[in-house]
């Protein structure tokens, strides 16, 4: 029993370290660290983080990374990131910001990023309310079976727990209601940024 923690232990380390590598070995051998470098710019990663892990996966193959070169690449990216639209698409995506962005380009970057956080965070609220709903609903049905199956004496509590659910329920519903009429203006919102993305937002709060 032992012996077999063991080998799991170290299968887990193992699929642990293969996760963690940003590049494999011929990767490594092969690579032009300028359009890695560009890539990793253009995805909006963390130099310090992205270059010292590329360097970390190299040692495998005793590869040393052109830092140079790497960054030269990786500025040439982030122009491309750093732009209103792909800041609306990063916050979409719910991607993390990394604080990468020069001032010059940051502002409209982050009014896209928060605009497109927005509406990802109203639709993670609303999914996780229709799962909340239908999960009620279900309890509700159950109960109900059980409800025309009991004892006249199992009856008051059988109602009062349907009673609380649907209380519960209607209060899901109409909360959904409010994030489906913010996730409407949201939208507005954003196909009014996508004609003007160097434009700030003609509303508060975004």
């Amino acid at each position: 029993m032992f012996r077999l923690l063991l080998l799991l232990a170290a299968i887990g380390c193992s699929l642990f370290l293969v996760s963690c590598n940003t590049l494999s070995k011929e990767e490594c051998i092969a690579a032009d660290w300028r359009v890695i470098g560009e890539t990793d710019g253009a995805a909006g990663y963390d130099p310090q983080q992205r270059f010292a892990a590329h360097a970390k996966s190299c040692e495998r193959a005793k590869i040393v990374p052109d830092q140079t070169i790497w960054y030269q690449g990786y500025q040439t990216g982030l122009v491309r990131y750093c732009t209103p639209m792909s800041g609306l698409a990063s916050g979409q995506a719910g991607s993390a910001y990394a604080n990468v962005c020069p001032p010059a380009t940051a502002a409209g970057f982050l009014r896209g990023y928060g605009l497109g956080n927005r509406q990802h965070s109203l639709q993670s609220q609303l999914s996780s309310m229709q799962d909340d709903q239908r999960f009620k609903e279900s309890n509700i049905d159950a109960l109900s079976r059980k409800l025309r199956e009991a004892k006249d004496q199992d009856s008051s509590d059988l109602r009062r727990q349907i009673e609380d659910l649907e209380d519960q329920l209607h209060d899901t519903r109409r909360n959904q209601r409010d994030v489906q009429d913010q996730l409407d203006q949201v939208a507005r919102d954003i196909e009014w940024f996508q004609r003007n993305p160097d434009a700030p937002l003609p509303v508060q709060g975004y």
